[in-house]
């Protein structure tokens, strides 16, 4: 009897196990789809994609930390996935749409992007559980897919001429801000599994109600808001401490 209960336990164990992991395998697929869709190009639909694939990396690390399933195994699968979905998908979407004119300068910024990439993921997988997780340290590479797809779907939408040298110069910027020491706001700790405030909770809906009003712009806003926070808070945390540094100064001297 006890062998059958322990049995029993081990199967929900396990099947609680898988429930993360298949929205990180919705997550491949949806990077996957957005390949193909680039190779046809049909590239808002894979600019679509690569935005649902955001949603699915979200959930599934929301699901492992709720119902306490968070494995090795799930993170190193996560990071594999994010690597299809968030570099390769993306970078393929971009070339095709907007880099090819460029030649060799385009794809080379498409694979630096997909590098600088692979490395963001690599120092988190290494810095988890070590690092405060309020804080990014580095542009996340889902924030970075999602500002390309963003991107192709504001141009779409408001029927904007591509221009491959600025679509060359945002990569070199999200590329480097991925591997930067900048600081982005962590939404780990908000949303979905978690008690809030009702202001919080207003504000959700208002942006949900934007979102489903003009959904190609709202994204892109709040993705350009949300690059440029880290830049913006880096800037005001350095200028803060600097004002405490200049007024530690002051009272030594006024000490002496």
């Amino acid at each position: 009897m006890r062998k059958l209960n322990k049995f029993k336990k081990d199967q929900v164990r396990r099947s609680i196990y898988v429930l993360p992991n298949i929205f990180t395998t919705f997550n491949l697929f949806a990077g996957f789809f957005a390949i193909i869709s680039s190779i046809e190009a049909k590239f808002t639909i894979a600019a679509v994609s690569v935005l649902i694939a955001g949603v699915f990396d979200l959930l599934d690390g929301k699901i492992a930390r709720a119902t306490n399933t968070s494995s090795q195994f799930g993170i190193e699968y996560d990071s594999l996935a994010d690597l299809v979905s968030f570099g390769i998908a993306p970078m393929l979407l971009m070339y095709l749409w907007a880099l090819k004119p460029l030649g060799r300068l385009g794809w080379l910024a498409a694979f630096l992007f997909m590098a600088c990439g692979a490395l963001r993921l690599a120092r988190f997988n290494t810095n988890t559980g070590t690092v405060d997780n309020e804080y990014f340290t580095g542009l996340p590479i889902p924030a970075a897919a999602g500002m390309v797809a963003t991107i192709v779907l504001f141009t779409d939408k408001i029927n904007l001429e591509v221009n491959s040298l600025l679509m060359l110069t945002s990569l070199y910027w999200l590329s480097f801000l991925m591997v930067s020491t900048i600081k982005f706001k962590s939404l780990k700790k908000h949303a979905f599994f978690r008690r809030m405030k009702f202001h919080i909770l207003a504000s959700g809906v208002l942006i949900l109600i934007f979102i489903a009003a003009q959904p190609q712009i709202t994204l892109f806003i709040l993705s350009v808001f949300y690059i440029l926070s880290g830049p913006f808070l880096s800037l005001k945390n350095r200028l803060f401490k600097n004002r405490l540094k200049t007024e530690e100064a002051k009272q030594s001297i006024k000490g002496i």
